[in-house]
This record gives structure tokens, sequence and C-alpha cells, in this order.
């Protein structure tokens, strides 16, 4: 995953009772949010979230909607092999080291955990090809844990809207996990994404449509 860096100009906190306001707003707007990643099992998500770093959902479901009817669990990946899952994940960037990795990932599955995908943090990340923030959305989507999954839209949203500013992703996670009011901490993952995703975009912030612009505290807004 590309580094992150911290903004050159640090955005001033969201106070609480604004932090509340922007997901009560979020929620209105989307009560059920979900990844745009598909998947039908907790090993499916694991999959997806780890071809699609450095690509796009839309990408990996274009490929995983060949691979998973195909083979959906650790063993009938295994019984792909490294060239055989190749075949199915060629168009996705990186594609001969998350092979490499998805392989390895589903003999251990298959050797320690009895081809089931662990709802344990520390054991999710011994897997090859699984880092915190995988982990953390695996929990979250698939087991339904209160964490915090800090991807680039999450680590744009939370410093330039105040929400969380931090100067890597760890700082900025520890700070969303403690700022966000507990009923929201289980879908703000999906909300600040999708946010980050479509509306607090990369090089041109759509404020004008944004729910939440007169709470955050970017001081160079769009103004169409």
């Amino acid at each position: 995953m590309a580094t992150m860096k911290k903004p050159a100009a640090r955005t001033a906190r969201m106070p609480k009772a604004d932090v509340t306001e922007m997901f009560t707003r979020l929620r209105e707007l989307n009560p059920h949010p979900r990844t745009e990643l598909e998947y039908s099992s907790p090993f499916e998500l694991l999959v997806a979230v780890t071809l699609s770093a450095q690509a796009t959902d839309v990408g990996v479901n274009k490929a995983t909607r060949k691979l998973f009817p195909v083979a959906n669990t650790p063993q009938a990946i295994l019984a792909l092999g490294e060239d055989g899952l190749k075949k199915y994940i060629a168009t996705i960037g990186l594609y001969n080291a998350k092979a490499k990795n998805v392989i390895a990932a589903c003999a251990m599955l298959v050797e320690q955990h009895g081809g089931e995908v662990p709802r344990d943090r520390a054991a999710l990340e011994a897997l090859p090809g699984v880092g915190r923030k995988t982990a953390n959305v695996v929990l979250n989507t698939a087991f339904g844990e209160p964490v915090m999954a800090v991807d680039t839209h999450i680590f744009r949203v939370s410093n330039r809207t105040g929400l969380a500013p931090g100067k890597d992703v760890r700082a900025v996670e520890d700070l969303l996990i403690k700022v966000i009011p507990a009923e929201f901490l289980l879908d703000a993952h999906h909300w600040l994404i999708l946010h980050g995703r479509y509306v607090c975009k990369a090089r041109k912030p759509d404020c004008p449509q944004c729910v939440i612009r007169d709470l955050c505290r970017f001081k160079e807004k769009t103004a169409a």
C-alpha cells in the first residue's frame, strides 16, 4: 500500500458534537452501508480484500466473478495452484505476487485453521499478504467487529474534515476509534470510504454536494 503522508497544513479537530452530527447525517443518507467488494463468505472477502491492494473494487469484482464459482474455499484454490489462480486474476495489478500470497495463505488456513478464516487479528495478520488494514476489513465486515481499516480514502477524509487528523495511518486509526461514538463505529468504516470515494475525492472534492460541508474544517472547499 502506498505511503500516506501528513497533509501540508493540519486541520483543526472537529468538536465532539459535530462528530456525532456528521455520522448521524451519513447514517441517514445510507442506513446500511456495505463494501463494494462482492463476497458471500469470510474467505471470499479475505481473498477479495487481498486482491484489492492497489486495485479498484470494480476490477477485483470482475475477476472474482469468474474465480469464486470455480474455487471459493482454501482447498479449492490450492487445487488450482498458483498458475491456475493467475489465469483468473491476471487483469488485477500485481497479480503475480498476489497469487503467491493467496496460495500461501490458503495453505496456512488449511494447515492451521481447518480451512476457516480466523476471527483473530494476530492470526489474520500472520497470513501471507494480510496486513493490519486487511485484517481490520475482515474483522469488521465479515465478523462485525467495531474496528477501523484506514485506507487512502479514510485517511484523506479524516484529515480534511478534522474528524481525526494524523500524520500516519495508525495515528488516524487510533484516533477514529477514540472519537467516533460507539453507536456508529461498526459502520463508520464504510461510510468514510464511500464519502471519500464519491464526494471527498482526492483531486477535487465535491463540496457543494457534501452533506457535512458545514461541519467540515477543510479550508479549501470547492464552490462548484
